[in-house]
């Protein structure tokens, strides 16, 4: 004679169901709902009503609110939380994705979470991203590959004048005078990055021009040297 479970009247799905487990789900998703529609609150603080995003205006009304200048590289690392795609304007789901992975529903927390996101992107596995990614920012054109000379002598400054303030202001002095580039590709602008990291300086000593350096820093170190004696 076949014999019967001592578990009657319970299913698979029902046995399995555990009522505090559930409780917990639906008390995290309510949660989950509630910030986020405080992150879409914050939002429309700051977007334009008719184009439905942040703008340069509403960004500089987001960086007074925040107590930093629109110059300030934090506001460059907060698009690049953000990912955002075109310069100094911020979407909705740019908004979300970035008020969510720095858990700030509030301008108050937003604020707070600055030191934290700069300490994030100075991480060496971070920054690197993050230096691309700034050039990439600056590409304000369909189809544009490269940037005029001063935008990125003032750029270097804001990525890696407070790191390497020796190299960059002599990288930035002869970008200013020489006259052979009026303008910065990608390739170029990731080899400034390699050179602050790698070069000695001010001796150059291990630079060795025969690598693939991109010539417009054999030209740099070659007037360095010049200058040198």
């Amino acid at each position: 004679m076949p014999r019967t479970s001592s578990k009657k009247g319970l299913t698979g799905s029902a046995a399995s169901t555990n009522p505090a487990a559930d409780l917990f789900r639906s008390a995290s998703s309510k949660a989950a709902s509630k910030e986020m529609e405080r992150i879409d609150q914050l939002f429309y603080v700051y977007a334009n009503a008719s184009s439905g995003m942040i703008d340069p205006e509403g960004i500089e009304f987001l960086c007074s609110d925040l107590e930093v200048e629109h110059t300030d590289v934090r506001v460059l690392m907060l698009a690049w939380k953000m990912q955002s795609e075109k310069q100094g304007y911020f979407s909705l789901n740019e908004w979300r994705k970035g008020l969510k992975a720095l858990r700030a529903d509030t301008i108050q927390k937003l604020k707070k979470a600055l030191p934290e996101l700069e300490r994030e992107v100075r991480r060496p596995s971070n920054f690197v991203d993050f230096y691309s990614y700034a050039f990439q920012y600056c590409l304000t054109e369909e189809k544009q590959k490269s940037i005029d000379i001063e935008s990125i002598c003032l750029l270097l400054d804001l990525v890696l004048g407070s790191q390497f303030r020796p190299q960059v202001d002599s990288l930035v002095q002869y970008l200013r005078t020489q006259t052979d580039y009026k303008v910065i590709n990608m390739d170029q602008w990731m080899g400034f990055f390699r050179f602050v990291n790698e070069i000695s300086f001010p001796d150059l000593s291990n630079y060795d021009s025969n690598l693939a350096w991109p010539l417009i820093l054999d030209n740099f170190v070659d007037s360095m040297r010049a200058k040198q004696g």
